[in-house]
């Protein structure tokens, strides 16, 4: 498990605007927060650099590109040992319907949030890509009616250290 980094008001409020729109420029920002453009870039590479950013991704909606139909798909992998799963995450990571892939504890063992174009799509990928494995013991289907994106994330109010220089 990773450290936690310590982070201040500064820091929080740079990564809620950023989260928010990844797109912002340093310069606004830093207007934003109050600081100059030079410490914001500052701070946003000490972020990087610290592995707390780990990246910038684009959101794109599944139905414009012909996916209008998400599922979330509970697998139960048996036997569960370390030689059969490492294939199975790397060959649902590598399917193009697959959009998040969580290893559980509890009855199932992965969760998986696929994007499909239609039932007759969601039941070729389940048949032909998840229960023909020999290391698949279930599949559980459930459909997505609507999703809805979250606030910024930001640590527990505790963590929160106050506002230091750049």
């Amino acid at each position: 498990m990773s450290q936690s980094v310590v982070l201040d008001a500064v820091d929080l409020h740079i990564l809620r605007l950023l989260q928010n729109d990844a797109r912002t420029t340093y310069r606004e920002i830093a207007a934003e927060v109050g600081v100059a453009a030079s410490t914001c870039l500052d701070r946003v590479s000490r972020l990087r650099r610290s592995g707390v950013i780990l990246g910038h991704q684009l959101r794109l909606d599944p139905a414009k590109l012909g996916r209008g139909l998400q599922a979330l798909l509970s697998v139960q992998v048996r036997p569960h040992r370390r030689e059969l799963i490492k294939p199975f995450v790397e060959r649902i990571r590598a399917l193009p319907e697959s959009r998040s892939l969580f290893h559980l504890t509890g009855p199932d063992d992965y969760l998986v949030h696929v994007a499909v174009a239609d039932t007759a799509d969601l039941q070729r990928l389940v048949v032909d890509e998840f229960t023909s494995r020999p290391e698949v013991a279930r599949v559980e289907t459930r459909l997505v009616f609507q999703q809805w994106h979250c606030g910024p994330l930001m640590p527990p109010s505790s963590a929160i250290q106050p506002a230091k220089g750049p």
